[in-house]
């Protein structure tokens, strides 16, 4: 029962990662033509969350050894859901730059601490990543595809429409508060454990998650725009980043299971990559765009849960795990918030998206190159597979 109660808060507090990144994504030409910003001012709405993501994510060790694991993730929840309800204030570029903020503070400390949680709760079970990644894409899925819906029905309240996905952090914020009651703080010092900077691996790990998180959210902000250049209506635009993000869910539930299976870890990596790429280049020719965003998504869909597994394989211990996660989404946060913004400025420039999808291509590529570099294989997979549980 404790398990499922964990699995739970897992699944809940993962679910408010993605809202208030991929409602604005979805909403972007409307944001651009309402408030009457460029791309570039638009991008950033999704970039700054982003960056910090990255900036702040070693913050959250921190504080995960001063407060607690637990009580950490609860006000990295609570920041999240404020932010996110703060945006029905007011429609303005202000309040939409400030809440971005303010919301990328929350995730960022958020991000790395569920791994942690994860090595905690279930050390003999990685592949539990796929429940936290199932969960971000949810998330991200319902906010894509319901957004524009909201908007269109409420009279284009544009603060409504981004507003209203606070409702899942108020019931993620009241779970977690009776989690943190239930559990009392242990009394133990956790051990203090560094950003492993000069670690070769860690760093392989951080460069992949960079270059992977600089195409999931340069899809995400840009597939509705790019959808729109090519002559889609804009509920069509909606419904491809809509698929995007869907047909991510089964197949991050499927390649964390594959993985531990077969123990090729490696061989998933680029297999994923390779789907990205044929993406890009379908979006580059004469074909239907759903075709590209099918492979698109399964590539992000399996990259995501992957980059999450590689420092819980890798570690032994909580603290390890977090440390690990907080450097490879500190660096690869930083690197992934600069995409969406390249993409705008280059679509600035040329006024079209081929040159952006090149660069695309040119990330994929270098990403592939990170992956056939690493020393992840069956030992590893085996490795995380022979931790012994910790108690609860």
């Amino acid at each position: 029962m404790k398990k499922i109660l964990y699995l739970f808060a897992l699944f809940i507090a993962a679910l408010n990662l993605r809202p208030i990144i991929t409602s604005v994504a979805s909403m972007m030409s409307m944001i651009q033509t309402d408030l009457g910003i460029s791309a570039l001012t638009a991008s950033l709405l999704t970039t700054l969350p982003v960056l910090c993501m990255g900036l702040f994510a070693p913050v959250a060790t921190t504080l995960s050894q001063r407060l607690g694991l637990e009580r950490t993730i609860f006000i990295s929840l609570l920041l999240i859901t404020l932010a996110t309800a703060l945006r029905s204030v007011d429609q303005s570029v202000t309040v939409l730059l400030a809440t971005a903020l303010v919301g990328g503070i929350g995730i960022s400390f958020t991000g790395p601490l569920l791994s942690s949680f994860i090595k905690k709760y279930f050390p003999a079970s990685p592949g539990i990543v796929s429940i936290y990644s199932v969960s971000m894409t949810i998330g991200a899925a319902l906010a894509s595809g319901l957004t524009i819906p909201i908007y269109n029905q409420n009279q284009h309240n544009l603060s409504l429409a981004l507003s209203c996905w606070a409702a899942f952090g108020f019931i993620a914020v009241i779970f977690w508060t009776l989690l943190i009651r239930k559990n009392k703080p242990s009394s133990s010092r956790s051990q203090r454990v560094k950003l492993p900077l000069g670690n070769k691996k860690a760093i392989q790990f951080t460069l992949f998650f960079g270059f992977m998180a600089s195409m999931f959210y340069s899809l995400t902000a840009w597939i509705s725009p790019i959808a729109l250049s090519f002559g889609y209506s804009s509920q069509n635009a909606a419904m491809l980043l809509t698929v995007f993000t869907l047909i991510q869910v089964p197949v991050a539930l499927l390649i964390p299971n594959l993985v531990n299976r077969s123990g090729k870890i490696k061989l998933w990596l680029v297999l994923c990559s390779v789907s990205e790429l044929i993406g890009l280049v379908l979006l580059l020719s004469p074909v239907p765009m759903l075709l590209a965003v099918i492979f698109l998504g399964i590539g992000a869909g399996g990259l995501f849960p992957l980059a999450l597994m590689l420092p819980i394989m890798a570690t032994n211990t909580t603290e390890e795990a977090g440390s690990w996660s907080a450097m490879s989404q500190m660096g690869g946060y930083i690197m992934g918030a600069f995409g969406p913004l390249v993409i705008g400025w280059i679509f600035d420039l040329s006024g079209r998206f081929n040159v952006s999808i090149i660069a695309m291509l040119v990330i994929v590529t270098l990403m592939i190159s990170v992956q056939l570099s690493m020393n992840m294989g069956r030992k590893a997979v085996e490795a995380s597979k022979g931790n012994e549980p910790q108690k609860n």
